[in-house]
């Protein structure tokens, strides 16, 4: 009997070990499965928004931009010739009609692939100037954009698609706490059952010049970090990756938001031309060997921006494949 007893509780315990390393390898595939995000609608030739989702290559579609809004401004959506605006743009979203972009939201969606708006850009004219400012243009996207008018007005340039998310890619001065007020007006309309998700693609040195107040506020969910454009922290071939990765730690602990992506050009091309560092394009092996199984350690890890779908499939600079492609089932 004793023997018995002994045999069981052996049993017992090797079931209950078996189990706890299922669990924890369960906890460890979970937390270190990411996403790939992308921006498209920059480049008329890149193809449309259902071409992107089709490939199967990311969870994120950040349509780029809205490169004018606040301070009275009339907003201004440019996407390239894909709405087929006036010299691949159009004043005031209410007078164009993407209705076709916004049938392939519906489509991406349908796929399981969210679908922001991203603010700001390098080349836009913009600026939140007051509360007032922020609660007007957090008005414009709720009615345009995302929930408001139960997603039939009249005014809405995506017709009735609803957008999941917006994302702030601010380049420009604004007020101390503009795009934080901004952000908190949006984050207002989120509720459980249609939640409105934020982004914020910051650049790699800490804090961001523009977008440090705004992320502090905590509303955010996610923060794609541009590891490219920014000698201090990017890629560089000559040099070890210690800077990367100190900049990366940084925005991992010091900044309240649920999870940080790895931001990068998705070809040479998607990069500004530097003769010596490509402004951060990293090779995939090296992401895929060196970066990710460190960057992966951080609880926070969300996966890895790419700059743009156009870099990614059509000008890859003759890479076999594209660079989502080979990187997708290691993020």
């Amino acid at each position: 009997m004793k023997t018995r007893g002994l045999v069981s509780n052996l049993v017992s315990l090797v079931l209950t070990l078996v189990a706890s390393s299922l669990v924890s390898g369960v906890d460890c595939k979970k937390r270190a499965n990411g996403t790939v995000v992308v921006y498209w609608g920059t480049y008329e030739k890149e193809g449309s928004l259902k071409t992107a989702c089709e490939t199967g290559n990311y969870g994120i579609v950040v349509l780029s931009f809205l490169s004018v809004f606040g301070d009275g401004r009339a907003p201004k959506l440019d996407l390239a010739d894909h709405c087929g605006g006036v010299n691949g743009s159009a004043i005031n979203g209410s007078a164009i009609n993407c209705a076709p972009v916004g049938q392939d939201v519906k489509f991406c969606q349908s796929k399981g692939v969210k679908v922001f708006l991203s603010l700001g850009g390098a080349d836009g004219n913009y600026s939140i100037v007051s509360d007032k400012d922020a609660i007007a243009v957090s008005d414009y996207l709720w009615n345009n954009f995302l929930g408001g008018g139960a997603g039939n007005s009249s005014s809405r340039p995506l017709g009735d698609a609803v957008l999941d998310g917006i994302d702030f890619d601010m380049e420009m001065t604004s007020t101390q706490t503009g795009y934080a007020q901004l952000a908190k007006q949006i984050k207002l309309r989120s509720t459980k059952d249609r939640p409105v998700l934020l982004s914020a693609a910051p650049q790699c040195p800490f804090p961001d010049e523009f977008l440090g107040p705004a992320l502090n506020t905590g509303v955010f969910d996610y923060a794609w970090v541009q590891f490219y454009n920014n000698h201090d922290c990017q890629y560089n071939p000559k040099k070890t990756l210690d800077n990367v990765f100190a900049a990366w730690h940084k925005w991992t602990t010091k900044v309240p938001v649920k999870k940080v992506f790895f931001g990068l050009p998705a070809s040479l091309s998607g990069a500004t031309d530097s003769p010596s560092t490509k402004d951060g394009y990293m090779p995939a092996k090296v992401l895929k060997q060196q970066v990710l199984p460190k960057i992966k350690e951080s609880s926070k890890y969300g996966g890895v921006m790419l700059w743009s779908y156009y870099y990614d499939f059509v000008k890859h600079d003759g890479r076999k494949e594209p660079y989502s492609t080979t990187i997708k089932n290691a993020v």
